[in-house]
């Protein structure tokens, strides 16, 4: 029997050189390991790519910023980011729609915020997830100010690997090559990446 994670790992490229385990699940399988030891700061989308609503806005506002982002739940925000008032669900603006709608009233769609520590893991906030039937938590740093957000989709991510839709549009390489010894590089390419493609060996501290 393994005795450490270490040991577990190796018993599972075993399964998968013995034809009892595709790569897929082997990934799968890693990924459950590494998510219990990642926690909400290392998957958030961080406060500045956060797409808010502010409480303020009209409908008119509203409703072009869901069309464009494509997303389905928004923070909605009072004078700045760290004023987090609720969440807002895209599905809730359909009633406006209808002939005998009434008028347009964010602060009265809004749900309740699911607020975490950027410090929670990773496997305890899927479970948190799954008790509160949030799919949406805001992300705090150690004085309380809004770090970012976590969807319930992006820790399923790091488990089964990129999750597209139809809203996605295809990424652009965080490394590219131009020339000799010359490269361009996506600002917020994550140190581990950055590391693993110039073969260096650079602290995220």
């Amino acid at each position: 029997e393994p005795r450490d994670r270490g040991e577990l790992k190796e018993l599972l490229y075993e399964s998968l050189q013995r034809g009892l385990l595709d790569a897929d699940a082997l990934a799968m399988m890693e990924g459950v390991l590494e998510v219990s030891e990642m926690h909400a700061c290392d998957a958030m989308v961080p406060r500045s790519q956060m797409v808010v609503i502010p409480r303020k806005d009209k409908l008119s506002d509203v409703m072009p910023c869901v069309v464009e982002s494509g997303h389905s739940r928004f923070p909605v925000i009072g004078e700045d980011r760290d004023e987090i008032e609720g969440v807002l669900l895209a599905k809730d603006l359909l009633r406006f729609f209808s002939e005998d709608a009434k008028p347009f009233d964010l602060t009265g769609l809004m749900r309740p915020a699911l607020v975490i520590p950027e410090s929670m893991r990773l496997d305890v906030l899927l479970r948190e997830f799954r008790d509160s039937r949030n799919h949406l938590a805001i992300v705090v740093d150690e004085y309380g100010g809004v770090a970012g957000l976590i969807t319930l989709e992006d820790v399923l991510e790091e488990i089964v690997g990129e999750i597209g839709d139809e809203h996605d549009e295809e990424e652009e390489a965080d490394v590219t090559v131009l020339g000799d010894n010359r490269y361009m590089v996506n600002a917020l390419t994550p140190i581990d990446e950055f590391n693993e493609a110039f073969q260096c060996n650079l602290s995220d501290e």
